[in-house]
């Protein structure tokens, strides 16, 4: 506990800041409502509540954009996971968290040697034979700069931040203790489920900083491609990459952005989006391992068609179980089967109550509206979108694999219609679907499944005796116990327990305050003084930890 406070206390000047930043932006009463301000306050940190009145004006979706902005490179990255919540946000404020850049300013490259040369096990001009020190770009967690091997293959070398991870932990520990200060006191942002996306964004954070792991999943796609030709992923050179370095070849190609360059070079614009399309449905829908962010910044385009894909540090997992379940939901939605979709988006809302029927009504009423439109009249991302505004209604929210997934579809719909206003996503899409229906039909599919629950099964039944034998082993020796939590009566004990826990700390760390000033004054006894000065120690330390257990309290 000790620990807790002294950790919670090193904090605090970050707390101040983010406190600062929301109120600046108009969330004062969110910054009073979750006790911060008074947390703060009781420290000695002065909170200043005037909000500038043009920031004011602001629409909602704005000012948090700009305070996730001010916050700093964690925030930003923490609006790019709710840009992929396309389930638990509209559109607005998908449109605003998606302008976020994960930009911050370049380091010299002096500053990286040291780490550069520890990474490496020797310095590095030894092991390449020119490096640029001008980066190519520099984000929050990394920068980049290009250099060329002893043999003249080009290559990137992705070098994190030095000091970036001690920071990043910090903001997550704040993060999940505001989660859970909002949940329990701002009821109307709970369907935000504030504790799961920090969760999920702390999962994904915390994979970025391992730049090997982006290695491995660049090389696991890489595999999955080897027999496709026109889809290029950068090689990883491992002797030179780990968690801090990534070493991998320089992709020499168009942006995805400029198009006027692929116009240029004469690439064929259809061709280059139906190859993108059947890329990623084949990682969604096939491989169940996808590339989870990919904008025309992480694609570029590449003589003969080719298509090479970077920036593999956001990627997606689908079980089996999950691409079927997708599968039907799009199969649901192109052959216009309301119940179909109906089943799928209620096994994805989990324990959450809803009025199944009412769901199930304005389901088939929304399939309806598309009823005899062609196949490829159909705007699929345009249908999700609208799908996913009905789970929003209801409460419904998303499992994380899916919200990346559905961001991810979306995003790359948009960037074929940018190459081609004809592309027809639900067309590309209907192929990889019969395929993964048909899969799960399979003779061996089924085996496989029926296998399964059978073991699992057996595996029940041979450990039952066991458990029974336990069971009574523990009722005879007087040691089975029947549990019964009621939640109020709980939560009234904790706070009961937590406020004598402060009194006795207020009246131990007081006479501890009197006794020590009472001690320093005797200057006859050798030591006394001394000790006196640890019970002052003593006190202090009492207080901070009293400090931080109000804090932590939410309450004053």
């Amino acid at each position: 506990m000790l620990w807790q406070a002294i950790s919670a206390v090193r904090d605090l000047g970050r707390l101040h800041d983010i406190a600062t930043v929301l109120i600046r932006y108009g969330f004062g009463d969110l910054v009073r409502r979750v006790g911060l301000a008074g947390a703060l306050e009781r420290a000695g940190r002065a909170l200043h509540w005037q909000a500038p009145e043009e920031l004011a004006r602001l629409d909602p979706p704005a000012r948090v954009r700009r305070a996730l902005e001010d916050l700093g490179p964690s925030f930003v990255k923490l609006g790019q996971i709710l840009a992929t919540r396309v389930d638990l946000f509209p559109p607005e404020w998908i449109a605003e968290f998606s302008k976020l850049q994960d930009a911050a300013p370049a380091l010299p490259f002096a500053e990286l040697l040291a780490q550069l040369t520890e990474d490496l096990g020797e310095p590095p001009e030894t092991v390449f034979a020119r490096i640029e020190t001008q980066p190519l770009a520099a984000a929050s967690l990394a920068q980049v700069h290009r250099a060329w091997l002893a043999d003249g293959t080009a290559v990137i070398l992705k070098v994190r931040r030095p000091g970036i991870r001690p920071i990043v932990e910090a903001d997550l520990r704040l993060l999940a203790r505001l989660a859970e200060i909002i949940e329990s006191e701002a009821p109307e942002l709970r369907r935000y489920r504030p504790r799961e996306v920090v969760r999920q964004f702390t999962q994904s954070l915390r994979r970025e900083l391992d730049f090997s792991a982006e290695g491995r999943s660049a090389e696991r796609i890489a595999a999955h491609f080897a027999d496709h030709p026109e889809i290029v992923v950068p090689r990883i050179h491992w002797p030179w990459t780990g968690e801090r370095l990534n070493v991998q070849d320089y992709v020499e190609g168009i942006p995805g952005r400029n198009l006027a360059a692929v116009d240029a070079a004469g690439l064929d614009r259809q061709l280059l989006a139906r190859r993108g399309a059947q890329a990623v449905l084949k990682m969604m829908l096939e491989d169940g391992f996808f590339h989870a962010d990919p904008h025309p910044g992480n694609v570029f385009y590449l003589p003969d068609n080719r298509i090479a894909f970077i920036d593999f540090g956001m990627v997606g997992r689908l079980s089996e179980e999950r691409r079927y379940q997708l599968a039907l939901l799009l199969h649901g939605l192109v052959s216009h089967e309301a119940g179909e979709v109906a089943d799928v988006l209620l096994d994805w809302g989990g324990d959450v109550q809803t009025d199944g029927e009412t769901l199930a009504t304005e389901i088939d009423a929304f399939v309806d509206q598309y009823h005899g439109v062609p196949l490829k009249r159909l705007d699929l991302a345009a249908m999700l979108s609208d799908l996913i505004a009905i789970l929003r209604e209801h409460g419904l929210a998303l499992p994380p694999d899916l919200a990346l997934l559905i961001k991810a579809f979306i995003t790359l719909e948009g960037m074929g219609r940018q190459l081609d206003p004809d592309f027809d996503m639900a067309g590309e899409a209907a192929p990889f679907l019969e395929r993964v229906l048909l899969a799960h039909a399979m003779p061996g599919a089924l085996v496989r499944r029926g296998w399964r629950s059978v073991s699992n099964a057996l595996a029940l039944l041979a450990s039952l005796p066991q458990d029974l034998r336990q069971l009574l082993r523990a009722a005879r020796r007087g040691k089975l116990q029947v549990q019964v939590e009621v939640l109020p009566l709980k939560q009234f004990g904790d706070r009961l327990d937590r406020a004598a826990s402060r009194l006795a700390i207020s009246v131990v760390t007081a006479a501890l305050i009197v006794g020590s000033a009472i001690v320093i004054t005797v200057e006859r006894a050798p030591g006394l003084p001394s000790l006196g000065l640890m019970g002052f120690i003593a006190a202090v330390i009492g207080g901070i930890w009293l400090l931080i257990s109000i804090w932590r309290g939410g309450k004053g």
